[in-house]
């Protein structure tokens, strides 16, 4: 089929495919999840999960916060573009100021 007639979530590991087709050692996701369906997510979070066990390097711009920490190592919180927070994901799920101020509700 074309492209444009896949699915959301086709789409999106078509899009990866392709990038993938160059061997890079680097990818950069941005928001791969969005408008997806939960289990599209999970299968596309277990392919992302595959890459960085290849050894390859992941730059993942997420608002899904519970895909986002469960694939990184670390994390940076950008607001207004200003990076207001890095640490590792462990730092980060401890610091209850930040997740105050920029991760609930």
């Amino acid at each position: 089929r074309k492209a444009g007639f896949l699915s959301g979530g086709e789409q999106q590991m078509l899009t990866i495919a392709r990038a993938l087709m160059t061997n890079p050692e680097f990818i950069l996701l941005d928001e791969p999840t969005e408008g997806l369906a939960p289990m599209i997510v999970g299968i596309l979070e277990e392919q992302i999960a595959r890459l960085r066990e290849s050894n390859m390097t992941v730059l993942l711009a997420e608002q899904n916060l519970e895909v986002a920490l469960r694939l990184s190592d670390r994390g940076h919180i950008i607001d207004n573009g200003v990076i207001r927070y890095h640490g590792t994901r462990g730092e980060l799920q401890n610091n209850q100021e930040i997740w105050s101020r920029y991760l609930s509700v």
